[in-house]
């Protein structure tokens, strides 16, 4: 059994097959030569993988974000941030942080948020005597906060996953969204002042009053997704769907940015995408009941008790886990892997699966941009048109900034909590 649990996976994934057939080949031998069970257990638990309200939302969110960044939101969302900072040193890498965080409240997907910001902040930051090396790295790294903020796709699968509060996950992931944000902002303030960049151009009311009154129905998406959500209006997956049909009334009908076929466009790439994700949500699934079937989580949480160690030490030890995996797994994939095996370890260490939920996504948000296999790296490289040398350079400081919150959302729990008590008391 330890061949198709550890053995078969690892070689495969190794020779560089896709994620979803290493699962499916694995749970598909131990079904054949290693246990006793029929294989329509694996067509039901495949099944049963993906039949899971919440995963609802996942089509929806992307969805509504391939909608806004295809029109003119992140560029209005962009002429807000920056007329509403007006000329403080570093005005401009303060836009792009913003709009970063603003737009992550609206799709949900970094590649896309890497993407969008890219195309609408480097020229800019360029005239504006920003290094290609630095302007580089903070875009690469920017896009990350949008799978921490919510509305945040990696959480809905973790909330499937670990069976746990979709709602509470999103509550607690606002304060470590922002902390990770003002973070990001003082360094680009400090690195303006250490090189002698300036501002954009000075705060004048009129010019604001503008940006906002352009801007204002961009900035209504995450009113109505987080406000609905937490106001109890509706639930996450009410709230995808909500924002579907707000983005498609802003983009065709008030901006009168997209056509119908754009919008069929759209549609199509949210087709291809959730295919993605719900495959390999299937297979993992069946994957995740073949650990369960064979007792490997009590297992592991026996071993660990065995070792006696500290809560402090555990958390280091899954830390630099979840880091190494998120180097070379996507997020949900590393989500839909490690959470049963987690999930029951922290429980016995007395760590809330809620705070555990914005640990893991933290953690997998610094694979999206760690050299050498971020994939917000190569996204980053096709947008800019710049040697991935020069975006490695330029990540270096933000990988540490990340690393330092990290640390604070680890051993700080009242981050993650504070917003789950705030915004969800009675649920």
């Amino acid at each position: 059994m330890s061949f198709a649990l550890g053995v078969l996976p690892a070689a495969l994934l190794l020779l560089g097959f896709p994620i979803f057939l290493v699962l499916l080949t694995a749970v598909s031998v131990a079904l054949t030569f290693f246990m006793n069970v029929p294989l329509a257990a694996l067509h039901q638990n495949v099944y049963g993988g993906i039949d899971a309200f919440p995963l609802l939302a996942v089509p929806f969110f992307i969805y509504a974000g391939e909608l806004m960044g295809r029109g003119s939101v992140a560029a209005r969302l962009g002429e807000v941030m920056q007329a509403g900072i007006g000329g403080a040193r570093g005005s401009l890498g303060l836009t792009t942080v913003g709009t970063a965080t603003i737009f992550g409240a609206i799709s949900g997907v970094s590649a896309a948020a890497v993407a969008t910001i890219g195309k609408l902040m480097l020229a800019p930051m360029r005239k504006g005597g920003y290094p290609d090396q630095f302007s580089a790295g903070l875009i690469t790294a920017v896009g990350a906060i949008d799978i921490i903020i919510p509305p945040s796709i990696p959480m809905i699968v973790y909330g499937a996953v670990a069976q746990e509060s979709v709602p509470r996950l999103y509550a607690a992931g606002v304060l470590p969204g922002l902390l990770i944000a003002g973070l990001l902002a003082c360094y680009v303030v400090w690195f303006a002042r250490r090189h002698g960049i300036g501002g954009s151009q000075p705060f004048e009311l009129p010019r604001f009053a503008r940006a906002l009154a352009r801007g204002f129905w961009a900035l209504g998406a995450p009113v109505i997704i987080l406000g609905g959500i937490y106001g109890g209006v509706f639930s996450p997956t009410e709230a995808a769907a909500v924002a579907c049909v707000y983005a498609a009334v802003v983009t065709r009908l008030i901006y009168r940015e997209l056509s119908l076929k754009d919008i069929l466009a759209a549609a199509q790439s949210t087709v291809f995408f959730t295919a993605q994700i719900l495959i390999i949500v299937a297979c993992a699934s069946a994957f995740a009941w073949l650990l369960t079937v064979n007792q490997v989580p009590s297992a592991i949480v026996a071993w660990i008790q065995s070792l006696q160690l500290s809560q402090i030490s555990v958390l280091v030890a899954i830390n630099v886990l979840l880091l190494a995996v998120g180097c070379v797994l996507d997020p949900l994939s590393a989500i839909l892997l490690l959470t049963p095996l987690l999930v029951p370890v922290i429980k016995a260490l007395g760590v809330d699966p809620i705070h555990f939920g914005i640990i893991m996504t933290v953690n997998l948000a610094i694979g999206l941009f760690h050299p050498p296999l971020g994939i917000n790296i190569f996204v980053a490289q096709t947008v800019l048109k710049l040697p991935v040398t020069t975006i490695y350079r330029g990540i270096i400081p933000f990988v540490a900034l990340y690393l330092v919150a990290l640390a604070l959302i680890t051993y700080v729990p009242e981050i993650s909590l504070w917003g789950v008590r705030l915004f969800l008391a009675k649920s």
